[in-house]
């Protein structure tokens, strides 16, 4: 089975900024969390196409070069205020085999499906720093505008039987906020 800690990705995220590990290391569903301490929590559906996956995600999910997938990018956010820049993996083998209802999301959390069923298995987190070279903060500027020249991210890959899909969450400046 592929290894999601390559390429840059690791698994301890003990170099990220102290007040954003708590959000990083949070093994459970990134979207209970959100939506317990956001009140206004909402997605954003910003893409949902059929693309090429970038290199290291090909690898962590043992996909062969030039194999497309669906590719949804959202914005999970706090009224108007972007939280969190989110990039799902999910290959056509996927999208037919376990996953299928994941097609047609639309506006509800990924994170609230994956998380209601016990059958599917998440892999351990992986982290890095992303900066403007990287795909994932080109796409989250694009989305949101200017960022800080630094981003933390973390991935995690979710199974069910064979099918594997491929979660990338990007934690964007209001994160590193206190709430008012």
């Amino acid at each position: 089975m592929p290894h999601i800690a390559s390429h840059r990705w690791v698994h301890p995220a003990s170099l990220s900024p102290r007040e954003l590990r708590h959000w990083l290391q949070h093994p459970g569903s990134l979207t209970a969390r959100l939506i317990a301490r956001y009140p206004n929590f909402h997605v954003r559906l910003l893409s949902q196409h059929w693309a090429m996956p970038n290199r290291d995600e090909l690898a962590a999910l043992g996909l062969v070069r030039r194999e497309m997938a669906m590719v949804r990018e959202v914005l999970l956010m706090s009224g108007d205020t972007p939280l969190v820049f989110a990039h799902s993996v999910m290959p056509r083998h996927a999208l037919v085999h376990g996953y299928h209802s994941l097609r047609r999301q639309g506006l509800k959390p990924l994170g609230a499906t994956l998380f209601a069923n016990p059958q599917i298995r998440r892999s351990r987190l992986a982290f890095r720093s992303i900066n403007r070279r990287h795909a994932l903060y080109q796409s989250s500027h694009k989305a949101i505008g200017r960022l800080p020249a630094i981003l933390w991210a973390r991935r995690s890959r979710f199974e069910l039987g064979s099918a594997r899909i491929l979660i990338t969450e990007v934690f964007l400046p209001a994160l590193r906020e206190p709430i008012s």
